[in-house]
C-alpha cells in the first residue's frame, strides 16, 4: 500500500514538473518572438530614411512613438483578465512592433558591432539570472520591494539628467540600471514560476504565459539599453 501511495505522489509531481516546464517554455517562446519582432522592425525602420524622418522629424510624432508602447503595455496588463488569449498575443506583438519603431534610433547612434556585442552580453546575463530565479530555493520576495524602490529612484534620476545633461551622471545611472534590471530578471523569473498551477485551463495558462513574457521582455530590453548606454560605441 505504501509503495502505491509513494508511486502516486511521484507520478503527480512528475506531471506538475512537466506542466511547469511546458508553461515556462511558452513564456520564453512568446518573449523570444517579441524580441525578434522588435529587432526586425527597429532594423528595417532604420534602413528607411523616409520613415526615420517621419518618426523623428516632427516632435509630436516622436512623443507619440515614445508613449505608444507604454500605453499598449498598460492596456494589455489591465485587460489581460477579460480578453482572450489570442487577443492578448496580438496585443503583445503589436506592443513589440511599436517598441521596435521607437528603438530604431539606436542603429543611427551606435555601431552595428556594438549593438550585436551588447545583445550577446545582455543575453548571457539575462539567461544566468533567469536560471537562478527559476532553480533557487531562496525566496526572492524581498528583492521585489528594494528593486522597485531602486527603479523609482532610477526613473527620477533619469528625468533630472534630461535637464542637467551630465555625462558622468548618465554613466552612473546606466550602471545602476544594469544592477536593478539584473536583479529584477531573477525576481520576475521566480514570480512567473509561482503563477503556474497544474489545474489552470489552457486559456488561463496561455494568458499567464503572455503576461510572464511581457515582464521578462521588459527586463531584457531595459537591461540591453542600460548596458548599451554604459559600454556601447557610438558612430563617428
Amino acid at each position: 500500500m505504501k509503495d502505491k501511495v509513494t508511486s502516486f505522489y511521484k507520478d503527480a509531481a512528475g506531471a506538475v514538473d512537466a506542466g511547469l516546464r511546458k508553461y515556462m517554455l511558452n513564456v520564453f517562446s512568446y518573449m523570444s518572438a517579441g524580441l525578434a519582432l522588435t529587432a526586425v522592425v527597429a532594423y528595417c525602420a532604420s534602413c528607411s530614411p523616409t520613415l526615420m524622418g517621419f518618426l523623428y522629424g516632427a516632435p509630436l510624432v516622436s512623443i507619440l512613438m515614445a508613449f505608444a508602447p507604454l500605453a499598449i503595455a498598460i492596456y494589455l496588463t489591465a485587460k489581460l483578465g477579460s480578453i482572450s488569449a489570442e487577443r492578448a498575443k496580438t496585443l503583445f506583438l503589436v506592443y513589440a512592433a511599436s517598441l521596435g519603431l521607437s528603438m530604431s534610433w539606436i542603429f543611427a547612434v551606435y555601431s552595428g558591432s556594438s549593438i550585436v556585442g551588447t545583445f550577446f552580453i545582455t543575453s548571457s546575463m539575462f539567461l544566468s539570472m533567469v536560471v537562478y530565479g527559476y532553480v533557487t530555493d531562496k525566496d526572492l520576495t524581498n528583492w521585489g520591494a528594494y528593486l522597485t524602490m531602486a527603479l523609482i529612484g532610477l526613473i527620477i534620476a533619469s528625468v533630472v539628467n534630461m535637464f542637467t545633461r551630465s555625462s558622468g551622471f548618465e554613466l552612473l545611472i546606466s550602471a545602476i540600471g544594469v544592477v536593478v534590471f539584473t536583479g529584477l530578471t531573477a525576481y520576475d523569473a521566480q514570480v512567473i514560476k509561482s503563477y503556474y498551477f497544474d489545474s489552470d485551463s489552457v486559456e488561463i495558462s496561455e494568458k499567464k504565459a503572455i503576461f510572464g513574457a511581457l515582464r521578462l521582455y521588459l527586463d531584457f530590453v531595459n537591461l540591453f539599453f542600460y548596458i548599451l548606454r554604459f559600454m556601447g560605441s557610438r558612430r563617428d
